[in-house]
């Protein structure tokens, strides 16, 4: 399945600091992923990335970053009516920001590339869930599916809140039965 979205968390001013980081919000994500349903009773596994589609500008920095989220799930997928599935997942995953420096920071002879940038990775853990609807009697198998992702970042000091919300739509193509 392919789809987009977008994210929104908490901003969570904290007065007591002179550096307040930015809310992890906005902007069009792309993603991509799969899953697998062959167990019994509906039961399986899922795998997806989802990237912001264009840089966001860090403030006060000059940087941009890019978070791209990739996590790892047990799914049950129960059937409700003919042409609706729900799938209920969660899981684990990594988050990683990868942050676009103004300013080449390491340059190696010998294999001639430079570093532009500089990635923070974090653990997380993965919740969420998705109605499939299929769509065409022609296409049986094609289905669309409004989702909502829960995201908890461990230590993720780079945003005002480790808690992030992914909402949006996945279109995609059902393999078997």
């Amino acid at each position: 399945m392919v789809g987009g979205g977008t994210l929104m968390s908490p901003y969570q001013n904290n007065d007591s600091v002179s550096f307040h980081p930015t809310p992890e919000r906005g902007g069009t994500y792309i993603n991509i992923g799969g899953d697998y349903i062959r167990f019994k009773h509906r039961l399986g596994f899922s795998a997806e990335t989802a990237w912001r589609d264009k840089r966001a500008t860090y403030p006060d920095t000059g940087e941009s970053y890019r978070p791209f989220f990739t996590d790892f799930n047990a799914l049950y997928a129960p059937h409700i009516r003919k042409k609706i599935d729900v799938d209920l997942f969660a899981g684990i995953g990594i988050a990683t920001t990868r942050f676009n420096l103004p300013d080449v920071t390491s340059c190696s002879i010998p294999t001639g590339g430079c570093t532009f940038f500089t990635s923070s990775n974090h653990f997380m853990e993965d919740i969420g869930g998705g109605v499939r609807y299929y769509v065409w009697h022609h296409f049986p198998h094609l289905f669309v599916r409004p989702e909502v992702h829960y995201y908890h970042i461990q230590k993720d000091i780079e945003f005002s809140s480790s808690n992030v919300f992914r909402v949006g739509v996945s279109v995609g193509y059902t393999f078997g039965h």
